[in-house]
């Protein structure tokens, strides 16, 4: 038999708090961002009620700051647009500038090709008037060379007129390409190296069967032999251009950038102007190989006969005023005598004094 059971009324109470708690706490975990949301809200509610509650006057001060406000953006706006427009107008002013100067250093350029194209015509018509035209001339990517008879100047010999395309279409040449070596002729160096022209170069000694050249020899560059020596030193900088003289150290060969080059004596005209002749080597007429620069920039080769009938040579002296008439301004005396070899083509167009070529330690070569 069971008996039915109240409950108190203070625990129906206690029990309901409890759950309504509970709820509470859960309900700030699922969403803990609704209080601060209630309290943001209130917050916006007061500003909105203290701003109502402000008098008139406040207000339109306030609006008043805002115009302000407004207005000195405007303003600031404005500027920048008027910066941004000046520096766009720079910037096109800049660019018209530019175009301006390009086309100044184009036509400087165009005129300079012109200068250097009138200065080589002008040169070729001088010779032409002196020499007459040219018997030979070869048109290659690398060199250009024109072949004129000394003839007509009294002298009995040839002269080569190259401009270089590529400052590596000259090269000296050691007799097979290493020293000591027992030598061999300049057409055969052309020859080998499929050259258009070619003229004797450097000085040598012979010993036992052997040639070893004279002084510095520098060939693409490297140094093949050094001796200090008085003598003149004939090289190729790096640009195709004549540099030597005196030489005293294997430091200012590489300083000079010097790719080619060997030695003899003297150097006869340097800047337009001629060089005192040694006295051992004064007025006396032998047969000459010469390398040089005309006033445009262009080489000479020149190899002149001697010690036949038909041709005595010419001195060093000669040969200075001679080469300046031609408008030569730096010229150096390389191996003459018996050594003297003018290659044209494949073909020894002058006539060494021994009757026929003889052997030696370097060649100078121009590729066509």
């Amino acid at each position: 038999m069971f008996t039915k059971w109240i409950a108190p009324p203070l625990l129906i109470l206690a029990l309901l708090a409890g759950l309504l708690t509970g709820f509470i706490r859960d309900r700030d975990k699922l969403d803990p961002g609704l209080e601060q949301a209630r309290l943001d809200l209130g917050a916006e509610r007061g500003a909105a009620a203290g701003l109502a509650g402000q008098p008139v006057s406040g207000a339109t001060a306030a609006l008043a700051g805002m115009s302000a406000s407004a207005k000195q953006s405007t303003q600031e706006l404005a500027g920048i647009k008027d910066i941004l427009t000046a520096l766009d107008k720079n910037a096109k002013k800049e660019s018209t500038e530019d175009a301006a100067h390009k086309s100044a250093v184009d036509a400087i350029v165009r005129d300079s090709a012109k200068q250097v194209k009138a200065a080589g015509d002008a040169l070729d018509s001088v010779l032409a008037g002196m020499l007459g035209d040219p018997i030979g001339q070869t048109y290659g990517d690398r060199s250009t060379v024109k072949v004129y008879s000394l003839k007509e100047a009294g002298l009995r010999g040839y002269m080569a007129k190259v401009k270089l395309h590529d400052p590596k279409a000259v090269k000296l040449v050691l007799s097979g390409d290493r020293t000591p070596d027992p030598g061999e002729t300049t057409s055969h160096a052309a020859a080998r190296k499929d050259a258009v022209l070619a003229i004797n170069g450097g000085g040598f000694a012979s010993q036992r069967g052997m040639l070893y050249p004279m002084g510095i020899t520098v060939v693409d560059g490297a140094i093949r032999s050094f001796a200090r020596i008085d003598l003149s030193f004939i090289g190729l900088n790096g640009k195709g251009h004549l540099v030597g003289g005196s030489i005293t150290s294997k430091a200012q060969i590489k300083q000079m950038d010097i790719q080619q080059g060997a030695t003899f004596v003297p150097t006869l005209l340097q800047n337009g102007k001629k060089l005192t002749i040694p006295s051992n080597w004064k007025n006396r007429k032998e047969p000459r190989t010469l390398i040089g620069h005309f006033s445009n920039g262009d080489m000479l080769f020149i190899v002149i006969d001697g010690r036949q009938a038909s041709s005595s040579g010419i001195t060093l002296e000669e040969a200075q005023t001679k080469l300046l008439s031609w408008k030569v301004v730096d010229a150096y005396n390389l191996d003459g005598g018996g050594s003297s070899s003018f290659v044209y083509n494949g073909k020894v167009l002058n006539s060494p004094s021994d009757g026929r070529e003889r052997k030696v330690a370097s060649n100078f070569v121009v590729l066509p």
